[in-house]
């Protein structure tokens, strides 16, 4: 089934207009570009060095088993800052000016398992465009054992997710790269979302099978050729895929399931009656703007209110622009949701799990 989903205001608005006239000026007035800066060439370097540099070590020298986990769990930290940082902004056509860069840099996606084409989908169409809209937003989508909106089927087992929610989250990004791009191009063939003709789709299929088999053969047959005891090398995989998966998800989730976020519904026509740039202002929130060393790391996505307005400009400005934004957002009565630590943001996503857990469905489906 295709996307029909529309917004449409009962009062047109002018707050995004004036904002992104701000924005607009902000980058010309001090004649800087909105793509990355040497800042973000620098940290691209770190973190994909980060990632490959310590399997090279493995492979070349004799390091005990210790000194190995310590290396795989240096790559889960990579893994998670170039899923954040680098390829993010790539594929939202961020990084640079030069659409050949961002789709180089976007395909840094490939060395984490992924695939760029299902997520592009699933993050830049549907999150994006229908951010906490159930059923057409996938990120809140229930998840086997998870519950992440209030319009879905309330089970027994939801009461006590905010305590297995953070083990759940380690096993994502494993999931992902077994299966998950595989469950997507399925679903999204089927529902229409990926509009692609046969033939496209098949070989979208081939190069998803091929990527797969590189990214295993880097990571888990190479390792072993090379020496490492296979046992070794599969622990420290699950090493790495437990940490990069509680970081990245934890990291998004602190943007939406918290508490404070709106999961508006369409009318029956198919309508969400509000502007899509309040929307996002009420479905978005920020957290510890004032933390440079964190900023750094999660690729701006603690600035994820300007990240959902502006997806083309490359996140290193976001703290300026956060300036703009919040002051145009209080001039028009917008709210502008933020919490100031990332301890907050994370006790807040643990109560919105537990309301999540407790609430019966607003649509009446109780399990």
């Amino acid at each position: 089934m295709k996307v029909q989903v529309r917004f449409i205001p009962k009062d047109k608005s002018l707050f995004f207009p004036t904002l992104k006239k701000r924005v607009e000026d902000y980058f010309k007035e001090n004649n800087i570009s909105r793509h990355a800066n040497a800042q973000m060439v620098i940290k691209s370097i770190v973190l994909l060095t980060g990632y490959l540099l310590p399997l090279v070590l493995m492979m070349t020298l004799e390091l005990s088993f210790g000194a190995c986990l310590g290396l795989w769990a240096l790559i889960g930290v990579c893994h998670a800052g170039i899923g954040m940082s680098v390829m993010h902004d790539a594929n939202h056509g961020a990084y640079s000016s030069n659409e050949k860069v961002n789709k180089m840099m976007g395909h840094t996606l490939n060395l984490l398992g992924g695939a760029v084409f299902n997520w592009k989908l699933q993050h830049n169409i549907m999150h994006h465009t229908y951010t906490n809209i159930t059923h057409m937003d996938d990120d809140i989508e229930d998840k086997l054992i998870m519950r992440f909106s209030p319009h879905t089927e309330l089970k027994k087992h939801h009461r006590g997710q905010f305590i297995f929610a953070f083990f759940f989250y380690g096993i994502t990004t494993l999931y992902w790269v077994v299966l998950k791009d595989f469950a997507q191009y399925v679903r999204y063939t089927a529902n229409g979302v990926n509009n692609n003709k046969k033939e496209q789709n098949r070989k979208l299929l081939f190069r998803i099978i091929v990527q797969k088999i590189f990214y295993f053969s880097l990571f888990l047959a190479l390792p072993a050729i090379l020496g490492i005891p296979f046992w070794q090398v599969l622990v420290g995989f699950l090493l790495k895929h437990f940490i990069s998966g509680v970081i990245l998800t934890v990291i998004f989730q602190l943007a939406h399931t918290v508490e404070g976020t709106s999961h508006p519904m369409p009318n029956e026509h198919g309508v969400i009656e509000n502007d899509w740039a309040i929307h996002q202002m009420n479905t978005t929130v920020n957290f510890a703007r004032h933390n440079k060393i964190l900023s750094w790391y999660v690729g701006g996505l603690n600035f994820q209110v300007e990240h959902h307005l502006f997806t083309r400009i490359c996140h290193v400005h976001y703290p300026a622009i956060a300036h703009i934004t919040k002051a145009t957002a209080e001039e028009f009565g917008v709210p502008y949701l933020e919490n100031k630590s990332f301890g907050d943001a994370l006790r807040s996503h643990i109560r919105a799990l537990k309301r999540f857990g407790r609430q019966a469905s607003l649509n009446g489906a109780i399990g």
